[in-house]
């Protein structure tokens, strides 16, 4: 299957046909992990565990910033 670059806004893009999205369960709005790997891009769905840890990290990160701080130095 092949996809064109496009221009979306001050963007690029490619537009992901309905078929692949419904065989993926994905819906606009969700969240993919762009992987480039050996001169190839692949596109993960984002795992929803993975995305709480993260959001959790970086309201700890945001919470004690000042004392991050202080211990990287």
């Amino acid at each position: 299957m092949n996809a064109t670059i496009r221009k979306i806004g001050n963007s690029e893009g490619i537009i992901i046909p309905r078929d692949v999205l419904d065989r993926l369960g994905l819906k606009a709005g969700d969240t993919v992990e762009i992987r480039e790997e050996g001169g190839s891009i692949s596109l993960v769905p984002e795992q929803p565990d993975l995305a709480e840890q993260l959001k959790a990290a970086r309201m700890g990160m945001q919470k004690y910033k000042v004392a991050l701080r202080e211990l990287a130095k």
